[in-house]
């Protein structure tokens, strides 16, 4: 039996008194204040775009400028008395915008002359392919080189310059010029100085021999192939003699590229990447120069000459349409991140 007085202890399971509690809280809990402090937007998305718009239309403008327009336009920035270098910088960043190198673009590089002119050269470009007779495209070119073009930037320890020795003379230029084609590189030649019209008919000499010698050696073809040299149009290559050597040997032809148009002829990657072949060589150190260049052509592949005939012959579709080509690389880097699709992996 139960004593007088004696309290009864309510039977309630954990579960129960775990409810008890959190309905308890829940009556009683204090409703929190909606987030919206701190300072206001001072920009509108409206002015946002604007602000945008100002760097896409010159990509080189300064924070002081924008911040100069912002404040001196009294219709879209209507009420913007003052606005910080940071909060600008905040707006592009959030925008996808960075600092980068800036590319100059000549005037004349798209203006309509040249447009045209780039249309022409596709069009015979697709009119020698179509050709029953086989044919062989060479892009030629040249090139100035000189050791004091070294690499600008290095690494070392904190509180260290990052220092690299080099010869004590400058040095005279040396001119490379090259000859590449779909079977990579078929001929060069470097001298030291400028290039001109004699040096010139003494490297097409060289290059006949060698695309003769290359038919030698390959299977006899039904007929015998037709090389077309396509170069820019400097003065030397439309020299009287040099027309007098493509009329003197009726297997050669040759196009001239478009104006301001170096994007066309896949050489140019030729001797980006033969130059700093040479430099890891570090030549007068170990090597002589032009033994150094020597080698460094040699390590240039096929496939990379093909991966560049490739790439340059990607632009005759914007040539044809006529579109505004401003770097000799592709101005898009990368797709639109919110469009990028990436491959699912399985």
């Amino acid at each position: 039996m139960r004593e007088a007085g004696q309290r009864v202890q309510p039977n309630l399971s954990r579960f129960t008194v775990a409810s008890i509690i959190r309905t308890f809280r829940e009556e009683n809990r204090t409703q929190r204040r909606p987030p919206g402090g701190g300072r206001l937007r001072l920009l509108s998305e409206e002015q946002e775009r604007e602000l945008v718009n100002m760097v896409i239309a010159n990509n080189v403008i300064r924070l002081q400028e924008i911040q100069r327009r912002v404040i001196e336009d009294d219709h879209l920035f209507r009420g913007i008395n003052a606005i910080s270098l940071s909060t600008i910088d905040r707006i592009l960043r959030k925008n996808q915008f960075r600092m980068k190198q800036a590319y100059r673009v000549p005037f004349e590089r798209n203006s309509d002359r040249v447009k045209n002119q780039r249309v022409e050269y596709v069009q015979r470009i697709f009119e020698i392919e179509g050709r029953p007779v086989p044919h062989e495209m060479i892009f030629v070119d040249e090139a100035g080189f000189n050791l004091t073009k070294r690499r600008k930037r290095g690494r070392n320890i904190i509180g260290h310059r990052a220092i690299v020795n080099v010869p004590g003379q400058r040095g005279g230029n040396v001119t490379m010029c090259a000859a590449i084609s779909q079977r990579g590189v078929l001929h060069r030649h470097a001298v030291l100085g400028p290039y001109n019209t004699m040096l010139l008919l003494a490297f097409l000499d060289g290059l006949r021999q060698h695309m003769f010698q290359l038919d030698y050696r390959e299977p006899a073809q039904p007929e015998q192939p037709h090389y077309v040299v396509v170069w820019d149009n400097v003065s030397f290559h439309r020299a009287a003699l040099v027309r007098d050597w493509f009329t003197n040997n009726p297997r050669f032809s040759n196009i001239f590229l478009p104006a301001y148009s170096p994007f066309l002829n896949p050489i140019e990657e030729l001797f980006s990447t033969w130059r700093w072949k040479v430099y890891d060589r570090e030549p007068y150190v170990r090597v002589h120069l032009l033994q150094a260049m020597e080698e460094a052509c040699l390590d240039i592949s096929v496939d990379a000459c093909q991966g560049w005939i490739r790439h340059a012959r990607g632009f005759y579709p914007r040539c044809l349409a006529g579109a505004n080509i401003a770097c000799d690389v592709d101005e898009i880097l990368w797709p639109d991140p919110d469009q990028r699709q990436d491959a699912v992996v399985g």
